[in-house]
């Protein structure tokens, strides 16, 4: 597999912004390589060679992304390879994954609400209203799933 100029570029962006939301660089570089290349299975080997990267770290990196269900792999009757793919086919599947992740952190937050001493009424009126923007913003995204394009 080669890999263009620009494509090379493209990888390198987007691996940045990843590392910029917190996914370390070398699961930030193998994700981008799986969006970028032309191929949407890439073998071990194959994003080894792309990325320039040690055996460890695509084999960490992988093992990450595999378990934050980032990418999936398949196999090919025939063959020992496993092939690492993008799950964004499951784009709905993985958002509403994040969404639900961040509805427990809203829960833990009504908890530490709820235990909140009265003493520290400017603090605790901050943390009422996150908590009460976040469940609007969660109705509000499951409307917009409700109600987006196909």
């Amino acid at each position: 597999m080669t890999l263009t100029e620009k494509q090379k570029e493209l990888i390198e962006k987007l691996g940045v912004r990843m590392e910029q939301i917190g996914i370390a660089p070398a699961p930030a570089r193998v994700s981008a390589l799986l969006f970028v290349s032309d191929e949407t299975e890439l073998t071990f080997d194959d994003i080894q060679h792309a990325l320039n990267l040690s055996k460890s770290s695509v084999s960490n990196a992988i093992n990450l992304l595999l378990t934050m269900g980032q990418i999936e792999y398949v196999t090919r009757p025939g063959e020992r390879k496993r092939y690492f793919r993008s799950r964004v086919m499951n784009w709905q599947e993985n958002m509403l994954n994040d969404i639900k992740e961040r509805l427990a952190f809203k829960d833990l937050m009504m908890e530490v609400l709820e235990q909140r001493p009265d003493s520290t009424p400017e603090f605790n009126r901050h943390l009422r209203e996150m908590i009460r923007f976040m469940e609007y913003l969660f109705k509000e995204i499951e409307r917009l799933f409700e109600n987006r394009p196909k």
